[in-house]
This record gives C-alpha cells, sequence and structure tokens, in this order.
C-alpha cells in the first residue's frame, strides 16, 4: 500500500466532505428545501457554472476509459475526443437565456418538470423519468467502477473493498450538502482536474524523452496509431464525425448538463460560463487523452485501459505527487456520480412522488425522502458495479445515446416550437429510445455512424409528424 500516494488523496476528501457538510447548512436554514437542494438557490455565478457543467460532464470515462481507448487507439481517439469541446458553448447557447426564464416562469426543479409544464402531460413526465432512470444507472454505475478501479490501483486492496470506499466518499457529502456542495466541490475539483492533467502530460512526455522519441516508437510498434483511423483502422471519416452529435451537440439533452442552464443566476454568468468551460473542456480532453497515446512507449503492456491513467502517475511521478495528480480523475468521478445521484433522486422525489402520489407533502417529509433516496440509489449501483467490464467508457456511451436520444427533441423543439406537443413529444421519445437500443443491440453503426444519429433523425421526423398530424386534438385539449 502506497502512503505516500493515499495521504494527498485523503486530505483531499477530507476537504471534500467540509465543503459538503458547509453547504448543508443552506440546506437546514432554506425556505424552499426544493430549489436548494436540487438546485442551489439558482445562484451559480459564471466561473462555479462553467466548472459544475465541465466537471459533470468529464466523467470517469474521459479520466479513465478515455486515456485508455487513446492507449489502445493511438491519435485517432484523441481526435474524436476533440468533439467535446464546444460542449458547453452548445448547451448554454442553444438552451441560453429563454430556457432560464421559461424555466423560472414555470418553476421548475429539473428537466421533467419543465417537461410537464410545457406539454401538460403525464405521460411524457412517466416517459422522461423511466428513461432517466434506464440510462442513468449505466451512467452511475459507470462512475462507481472507475472511482473503485481508481482507489483499487492507489491502494493495492480488493476492488469490492475499494468500491465501498469511494461508494462512501461520494454519499456522505451529496446526501448532505445538496446542490450546492455539488457546485462548490465541482469548483475545487475543475482545478484540480487541469493541475493534474497539465503536470501528468509534461511529466509523460520527459519519461518518453520527447515527442519526436514517443512518435518514433508508436510508428515502429504500429504505424495505424499515429493516423486518424485507429489502431485496427476502424474508425471510420462518418463514425468520427458522428461523434459530434453523441458528445459534442448532442449534450443539450442530458438531463444533469441541462439542469445547469437552470442554475445561473444572469446573464454575465451564462457568456462567462460559455467562455471558461469551452478552454476548460479543451484543454482537458486534448491533454488528458494525449496522455494515453504518449504513455503506450512509456508504460508498454497494461491491459485493462481503466488503469492506464493511474498506472503511469505512478510510474513518472514521484509518489507524494501522484497522489496529488489522481485527485483529478477522483474528482472527475466524483462530481459526476453526486450529480447523476441528485438527478435521478429529483426524478423519483419531485417528478413522480410530487406529481402523483403525495402532490401536498409536507417540507419535513419531502427533505427527508430526498435524502432516504440518494442513500438508497448509492447502494443500488454499488450493487449493480460488483461485476465491471473492463473499459466502462462504452457503458457511458450508452446512457448518453440513450438520454440523447430521448430528450433532445422535447427539449430544443419544446422550447422554440410553439406548435410542439404532447404527440410528438411522446413518439419522439418512444421513436429515439426504441430505435437506439435496437441499433446498439443488432446495428451498432447504420450507414456508418453511430446509432445515436439515425435514432435522433427518426425521433425528429416522429416529433414534426405527431404534432403536426394532432394540432386539432392539441387545440380542442387547449380551450
Amino acid at each position: 500500500m502506497n502512503w505516500q500516494a493515499i495521504l494527498p488523496l485523503v486530505l483531499f476528501l477530507i476537504i471534500i466532505f467540509a465543503v459538503g457538510i458547509w453547504a448543508g447548512k443552506f440546506v437546514k436554514n432554506t425556505d424552499s428545501f426544493l430549489q436548494e437542494y436540487f438546485l442551489g438557490g439558482r445562484s451559480l455565478g459564471g466561473f462555479v457554472l462553467a466548472m459544475t457543467m465541465v466537471t459533470t460532464y468529464g466523467s470517469a470515462s474521459s479520466f479513465l476509459s478515455g486515456p485508455g481507448t487513446a492507449y489502445n487507439q493511438g491519435l485517432g481517439w484523441v481526435l474524436l475526443s476533440m468533439t467535446q469541446l464546444a460542449t458547453g458553448y452548445f448547451v448554454l447557447m442553444i438552451l441560453g437565456k429563454k430556457f432560464a426564464i421559461v424555466t423560472r416562469k414555470y418553476k421548475a426543479v429539473t428537466i421533467v418538470d419543465f417537461l410537464k409544464e410545457r406539454y401538460q402531460s403525464k405521460w411524457v413526465v412517466l416517459l422522461s423519468a423511466i428513461s432517466i432512470l434506464i440510462f442513468l444507472f449505466s451512467a452511475m454505475s459507470a462512475q462507481w467502477i472507475g472511482g473503485g478501479r481508481l482507489v483499487q490501483s492507489l491502494t493495492g486492496i480488493s476492488y469490492i473493498a475499494s468500491l465501498f470506499i469511494f461508494s462512501i466518499s461520494v454519499l456522505v457529502y451529496v446526501v448532505i450538502g445538496g446542490f450546492r456542495a455539488v457546485a462548490l466541490t465541482d469548483t475545487l475539483q475543475g482545478i484540480v482536474m487541469v493541475l493534474g492533467t497539465l503536470i501528468l502530460l509534461i511529466a509523460v512526455i520527459i519519461a518518453g524523452g520527447g515527442i519526436p522519441a514517443i512518435m518514433t516508437d508508436l510508428a515502429a510498434e504500429n504505424p495505424n496509431l499515429i493516423t486518424p483511423f485507429g489502431a485496427a483502422g476502424d474508425l471510420s471519416i462518418s463514425y468520427v464525425s458522428s461523434s459530434w452529435v453523441l458528445v459534442g451537440v448532442g449534450a443539450v439533452a442530458l438531463p444533469q448538463i441541462a439542469v445547469r442552464a437552470m442554475s445561473y443566476k444572469n446573464s454575465k454568468s451564462m457568456h462567462r460560463g460559455i467562455i471558461v468551460s469551452t478552454v476548460v473542456v479543451g484543454f482537458i480532453m486534448l491533454n488528458m487523452h494525449l496522455i494515453g497515446v504518449l504513455g503506450r512507449p512509456v508504460l508498454p503492456g497494461v491491459e485493462v485501459g481503466d488503469t492506464v491513467m493511474p498506472l503511469l502517475a505512478q510510474h513518472v511521478l514521484p509518489s507524494w505527487l501522484a497522489g496529488i495528480i489522481l485527485a483529478a480523475p477522483m474528482a472527475a468521478i466524483m462530481t459526476t456520480v453526486n450529480s447523476l445521484l441528485l438527478l435521478v433522486s429529483s426524478t423519483i422525489v419531485k417528478d413522480i412522488y410530487l406529481n402523483y402520489i403525495e402532490p401536498h407533502a409536507a417540507d419535513a417529509k419531502v427533505k427527508g425522502l430526498s435524502m432516504g433516496i440518494t442513500g438508497v440509489l448509492g447502494v443500488i449501483v454499488i450493487v449493480m458495479s460488483l461485476n465491471p467490464p473492463d473499459l466502462i467508457i462504452w457503458l457511458n456511451l450508452f446512457s448518453m445515446g440513450g438520454l440523447e436520444a430521448a430528450f433532445i427533441w422535447p427539449i430544443v423543439m419544446g422550447l422554440y416550437w410553439k406548435r410542439g406537443n404532447k404527440y410528438g413529444a411522446i413518439a419522439s421519445m418512444i421513436t429515439g429510445v426504441v430505435s437506439y437500443i435496437v441499433f446498439e443491440s443488432f446495428y451498432p453503426q447504420p450507414f456508418g455512424f453511430h446509432s445515436v444519429v439515425t435514432a435522433i433523425v427518426l425521433a425528429f421526423i416522429a416529433y414534426i409528424f405527431f404534432s403536426l398530424m394532432n394540432q386539432k386534438n392539441s387545440l380542442a385539449e387547449e380551450v
């Protein structure tokens, strides 16, 4: 057990707990528990907004599986990863001020709140809640697995024990502090992620003898490693291009990201958030995936992709510094986990329980239920994570694609197209989710593109067609 590496990580976790306890005071003293616990009172400034978006989006797959896949695929995967550059820009520009205004008008706390008020349909609410529960459980499981593997590679203890240590660490401060704790720790963790990425990149380049020497070694091993097409030449132009939808433009439909566009306090904060998030995402994604490729000659023969990053850090850095650097992927994982936990908890409490079971529940009951369900969800995901796959990135990408296929048109068209109605939203969600699961199961690259692209196109057609076909029914219901 490497205590020099473990102690900085323990210190980092203590700081995170302190922030969670401090943020818990706001939860105790607020007049609006739901607004504070799930949105931080809609009071985020520009820098905090940007960092909470970046760290929520930059997950275990970005810091563990991303570099691990780049280690196996070469520079082609670095190119693919850069489709994430404009994520913050797209989310805040497409949803923008109008989304913040409309959600405040609706008093929406969650994405499903917005959809409920916009479409006035319980079936839209139920389909939204089911989609979130199905796809976000796989996303949360991916993060839990990543956290467990990181602790395992650092401490040398078993994966199961590492999983429990990580899980308890996250659950404590999320359950206590809510969204404000998440946003503040996201900011701290975002700074750690940037510094950690920079230090590790420099160390790997030095250990490899410089960029020219590393490129020579890669080309000697497999010339495809330094091309845009992957180690086996299977990263086609259409597949890489479709990643602009999966991990770029499509992020506007991810509930855990879109909810951030509800939480900023003014236009200045949004504009600053766009700039900062774009710069930070570009820096982290480019350099973290480069670390994976450049580390291949430095540390050859790594079999489990998710362990490339922690093994590299311990190989090229002093133990104490490796512990600090490995706080970066831990930060990325924890921030994504806490956001997903709150999102699923709010879906169950706010979107299902308060809408259809007990609409007038007392605040004390809602508070206890919210914290209790957040804890129970964590336990369920621990059980789901006991038998992990070799690369968690595929779990994460599967969940992203499913959420985008379900939500992109009900959110975007619902915001900008007045003629869109509940019939179009229901048809779009069903068509998107079903077609995505079918393509992923039986024909993962239709027409050479990622299956999410085809699913989103079919969902768009369904939204337009059924909205227009049922204009009379929609108008009659409004009257």
